[in-house]
């Protein structure tokens, strides 16, 4: 079983609804954002924040979109060599710790690559949706994947030098 998308299997059009989805805790919210040293006290003060706007802890952005993109991955980049850029990345609704993100790709345009004759380029647009089906975030995503012939991921597992599992 190949888990993932080769350049070969998008399609311009092609909509995929990410399989999984990610509630957010506190503690998520909490460590990342002392782990990235963001010190906006919106993200880890539940006093300072109740008196914020919103009246509770925001999940901190960066968190968010992390776990947006790494939702996508199984099928829009589970095969990559690398990500090319990010463009019109938008947040346009709070996340708050306990949400459940789930995301969803469009796929825009593929290409083969000029330089690598072993992979190609996929472009999408994603999106992050709450629980509710609210749009929380946005972006347009490049990202060079390798073409199903590529032998570059192939062939990755050990051997097991005990040798193979029996029943």
């Amino acid at each position: 079983m190949t888990l993932g998308n080769y350049l070969e299997d998008f399609t311009v059009g092609a909509v995929y609804q990410h399989p999984l989805g990610r509630t957010i805790s506190e503690a998520d919210n909490t460590w990342f954002t002392l782990l990235t040293m963001n010190t906006n006290q919106n993200h880890f003060n539940a006093h300072f924040a109740a008196s914020a706007p919103y009246g509770r802890l925001i999940v901190n952005s960066g968190l968010s979109v992390a776990v947006v993109l790494g939702l996508s991955v199984s099928d829009m980049s589970q095969h990559a060599i690398m990500n090319l850029g990010w463009e019109e990345i938008r947040l346009t609704a709070p996340v708050f710790v306990g949400d459940t993100l789930y995301a969803e790709s469009i796929v825009l345009e593929t290409r083969p690559s000029a330089s690598r004759p072993y992979a190609g380029i996929v472009t999408c647009r994603t999106r992050g949706l709450n629980q509710d089906g609210d749009e929380v975030m946005s972006w347009r995503r490049s990202v060079m994947v390798y073409r199903r012939d590529a032998p570059h991921d192939k062939s990755h597992f050990p051997v097991a030098k005990t040798g193979p599992l029996t029943v």
